[in-house]
């Protein structure tokens, strides 16, 4: 999932200000090598679908970890308890209606500006989060650097809506339903979303979407699911409208992903079916900017013609809220992110007593653990422990950082740049196997041959890959250049075991956490093998993902 890699995500928010818990100040650069871990040996990632139960858990001992808390009734009430330290971060999140452009009526551009103009973001992010979101006109995530606000002027409120729509030609039945400048009528709207148990705003926002169509002629309702099938049927593109909100990225080229017509495949970021030519010019070159001024002035060219186009209603970006245990130390926490990130999971020891097991709350049955399929936030929260990326964020400046790549180089080629990675020593996979620089080129150049959609717009562009095994280097040649290039391979493609990805015959089919794979201790694990810290042990549906400490571990320095 090039963007929403939880992998990543953990390093990719900003704080903003913190209940309980001091973050230091902002340093200069993050120091890798003063961590070592996991320190503990067992992680549960508890599935807890209803908040109440969720904050029970946790006034109880039954978690340690909650993240995701959006009623503000339910900070309140943790605040209270005195049982959790709470942290906050404006984070990447954004939150949007998204319309099927593929079919009438959403394929009217004037009827998507219409519900834009209706919607009251303003108003339903003040009701529902007393604060805690902000309202998101634009689309990319309001702390994004290159984040605009919606730049066509549209009026707002209802009764702007009609008249954009009754000077476009548009009629209104004798029931008040809109009738088509063609004298189409329009077929019921369903907007799918989980269900209130499982994300109540969520549910309200459709409900609220629902109501708002309806007020300028659109029969519409929400449709609430069972979350895994709303995302199939999103996946498959059958469906009218639904909410879906993406944990992005610091690059505006996300953008790229989310809207030009070669995205729009099953299982592609493309979710509304967008397909404008001119977008896609201007997408084309914000994706091949050769530097940052370029980058710019296409992201912003871009930006205003979304607003124009409006495939998706943007609707607010999340803070990112989050609980801890009290009795827990090594919790890391800085100006830039809450406490529930990748490098506590690896530092967290208990103040008192001997190690035990952590529980993290996962708030959604996991749907399938297939990396290489996976479109799943909740999917992606035990998948993101399990596998690493050739460099990774800096969790202080944002800027790139080593990780399984101990240094890289940038050079120009005959046609395009030209990547250079020197892996780290001594890396193995956590069925023991060493990791080389051929199981980085096998996976790369696997995601490249397959089309995987999740993956496909970073590897696309890659013209060869050639490998030094003695001296730990990859050297990828791009057909082109593009200020992108290394955070989309660098950062963006996580690495897989050859030894296990060259068996797999249908990787759309492949289900790894159900399949034996014998480590070379002899020890039985599944065919979910990663280099992160925790290996996948067994999945229960409605109780919890069981998680080992992986002993191969990079940071892994001394057993407890």
């Amino acid at each position: 999932m090039k963007r929403s890699n939880y992998f990543v995500c953990f390093f990719s928010v900003f704080l903003i200000s913190v209940f309980l818990t001091s973050a230091p100040a902002a340093a200069s650069s993050f120091d890798i090598s003063q961590y070592s871990g996991p320190k503990m040996k067992d992680l549960y990632y508890v599935i807890i679908r209803d908040m109440d139960a969720r904050l029970l858990a946790m006034s109880t001992g039954k978690l340690d970890v909650l993240s995701d808390i959006y009623r503000p009734v339910d900070v309140e009430r943790l605040l209270e308890s005195g049982t959790a330290d709470l942290s906050l971060a404006s984070t990447f999140h954004g939150m949007f209606v998204t319309f099927n452009t593929r079919k009438f009526p959403w394929n009217e551009t004037v009827l998507r500006q219409a519900a834009s103009q209706a919607s009251e973001r303003k108003k339903w992010t003040r009701d529902l989060f007393s604060g805690y979101c902000e309202p998101m006109t634009g689309f990319l995530p309001v702390i994004s650097p290159f984040y605009e606000k919606e730049t066509t002027a549209f009026p707002p409120g209802a009764e702007a809506a009609r008249k954009r729509l009754s000077d476009a030609g548009w009629t209104w039945n004798g029931d008040g339903w809109l009738v088509a400048p063609d004298g189409r009528e329009l077929p019921m709207t369903n907007i799918l979303c989980p269900p209130s148990s499982v994300a109540a705003t969520t549910t309200e926002i459709a409900t609220l979407m629902a109501e708002t169509l309806v007020s300028i002629g659109v029969p519409a309702r929400a449709a609430p699911m069972d979350f895994q099938t709303m995302l199939a049927r999103v996946d498959v593109r059958d469906f009218d409208a639904c909410t879906n909100a993406w944990s992005m990225s610091r690059d505006p080229d996300v953008l790229y992903s989310f809207y030009h017509s070669s995205m729009d495949v099953e299982g592609g970021y493309n979710l509304s079916g967008i397909a404008d030519p001119e977008l896609d010019g201007i997408l084309h070159e914000l994706r091949y900017a050769p530097d940052e001024a370029a980058a710019r002035e296409y992201s912003s060219r871009a930006q205003k013609m979304l607003s124009d186009l409006m495939p998706v209603i943007p609707i607010y970006s999340r803070y990112s809220i989050s609980a801890m245990q009290t009795g827990w130390d090594g919790i890391f926490l800085t100006d830039r992110n809450t406490a529930d990130n990748l490098l506590t999971l690896i530092s967290m020891t208990p103040s008192e007593g001997g190690p035990r097991p952590i529980y993290w709350n996962i708030p959604e049955e996991i749907r399938t653990l297939n990396p290489l399929v996976s479109s799943s936030a909740y999917d992606w929260m035990v998948l993101g422990t399990i596998y690493d990326t050739l460099i990774s964020v800096d969790p202080y400046t944002f800027e790139d950082m080593p990780w399984l790549a101990e240094s890289w180089d940038i050079s120009p080629g005959e046609k395009g740049s030209v990547l250079t990675f020197t892996l780290k020593d001594g890396l193995k996979w956590q069925d023991g196997h060493p990791l080389t620089v051929e199981d980085a080129a096998y996976s790369i150049q696997f995601i490249k041959d397959n089309s995987v959609p999740r993956f496909y717009d970073s590897v696309k562009d890659i013209e060869s890959i050639e490998t030094d095994v003695k001296n730990r280097r990859l050297r990828i040649t791009m057909a082109n250049t593009s200020y992108w290039h290394l955070h989309n391979i660098g950062g963006g493609i996580l690495l897989l075991p050859k030894h296990i990805l060259e068996n797999v015959k249908d990787w759309r089919a492949w289900q790894p956490s159900n399949t034996p794979h014998k480590a070379l201790d002899g020890s039985m694990l599944t065919e979910l093998i990663g280099t992160g810290p925790f290996t996948f042990r067994e999945s229960r549906t409605g109780e919890y993902v069981h998680m080992t400490r992986n002993e191969h571990y990079m940071l892994r320095t001394a057993p407890e």
